[in-house]
């Protein structure tokens, strides 16, 4: 791997993680304040990580078009806000699969588990959608909003 891919590479992952922290933090409150009004687990998490994902969408775009990729001749900010917002909608469907059939899973193979912890449940299926979904953001955001090398 060149030292310049790598370099993007940490920059997209200390982007990522701040918003992590945002989506993360946000999902959980978010998602315990839909419990307490009597949504079932598996539906509050995902309407926590819609919440958490929009608010760490915005952050995520500035810095990661600032800092981790560079910005092409021939494409406007408004057609690369949307092609962004595009690419993290992807994104955001596939982290509410996952969150929905992950904590549907739990509730179905440990339901005492959820009962219990249902914290820990979404914390941990959360984490895992996270994973998932960074790779695709890089690779989908590399191949779409990036400058090409030429040469």
């Amino acid at each position: 791997m060149n030292k310049k891919l790598f370099a993007q590479i940490i920059k997209f992952g200390f982007v990522g993680g701040t918003s992590f922290v945002i989506d993360f933090v946000i999902t959980l409150i978010v998602s315990k304040l839909c419990r307490t009004i009597g949504m079932q687990v598996a539906t509050a998490a995902t309407v926590g990580s819609v919440f958490g994902f929009c608010i760490s969408l915005v952050y995520n775009y500035f810095m990661s078009m600032k800092f981790v990729f560079e910005r092409r001749d021939d494409m406007n900010r408004t057609k690369e806000f949307t092609i962004f917002l595009l690419l993290s909608l992807i994104g955001m469907g596939i982290n509410s699969a996952i969150m929905f059939f992950g904590v549907r899973g739990f509730e179905h193979f440990l339901p005492d588990i959820v009962d219990r912890f249902p914290d820990y449940v979404t914390a941990g299926v959360k984490m895992f959608a996270t994973g998932v979904v960074m790779v695709y953001n890089f690779i989908s955001r590399k191949m779409t909003l990036e400058k090409k090398d030429e040469g």
